[in-house]
């Protein structure tokens, strides 16, 4: 199979989920248009900054016209989980080059990754050119969906009584579900249980110490590196 046609494979599993970034990235221009984003501005921290939830964030942040060096690590913190979802990635290319890695990191999202195990757990061979052309039809979608949303924003003064928001939701709640049936149909229950008892143990410890938002973000990183561990022993 050659790199052309595994990428076009890659562009294929990608593309339900890029359906679903249409809806959510109009829903992101149209938030940050109210918040007085512009269609360039919002273009420019889609190609650079590249996070759903980070780029929501950043334009409730800016509306509220919030320090720069507050919006900086507040975006670093929602993005920290991808440390460990490309530490994961590079398992899967240990073959790859580092700059291959590199590229492939830079453009994982939660959805790409999410499609990415999904396949794994079908049993099916993943190549470099396959999560390239997974990630670059998200990345393009993603763009051009909050740049639409971004200019006909100027014209909805108030976009979330449309409920748009909730798309992103929705998106996390079916990748997880169809993640987690495919885990278990290949009985990865062991990796399963230890992620949750993680998570569980974890929060219960953080919890005396830490707020309950940063308890949650602990938990879940700690879980991930387990998960890690445990997938690969």
């Amino acid at each position: 199979m050659g790199k052309s046609h595994e990428f076009k494979e890659g562009v294929l599993a990608s593309f339900p989920t890029s359906m679903g970034y249409v809806s959510i990235g109009i829903a992101c221009g149209l938030v940050g248009s109210s918040s007085g984003v512009s269609p360039l501005e919002m273009g420019l921290m889609s190609l650079i900054v590249y996070g759903g939830s980070s780029q929501f964030v950043m334009s409730a942040l800016i509306f509220a016209y919030a320090p720069l060096f507050s919006i900086v690590l507040t975006v670093f913190l929602i993005n920290l989980r991808h440390f460990l979802m490309s530490l994961h990635t590079t398992t899967v290319f240990k073959d790859n080059s580092l700059l291959g890695n590199i590229a492939i990191g830079s453009l994982l999202t939660d959805e790409s990754y999410g499609v990415m195990l999904l396949e794994q757990a079908k049993g099916h061979h993943i190549s470099p050119s396959w999560m390239n052309g997974n990630n670059l039809t998200g990345y393009l979608t993603w763009f051009l969906a909050t740049v639409v949303g971004s200019v006909f924003g100027q014209f909805i003064p108030d976009p979330e009584k449309f409920g748009f928001d909730y798309a992103l939701v929705a998106m996390f709640v079916a990748i997880f579900i169809g993640q987690l049936m495919a885990s278990l149909s290949v009985q990865r229950v062991k990796t399963i249980c230890a992620v949750l008892v993680t998570v569980f143990i974890a929060y219960l410890i953080f919890i005396p110490f830490l707020s309950s938002s940063l308890s949650v973000l602990g938990a879940t990183l700690l879980s991930c590196f387990v998960g890690v561990i445990v997938d690969e022993s």
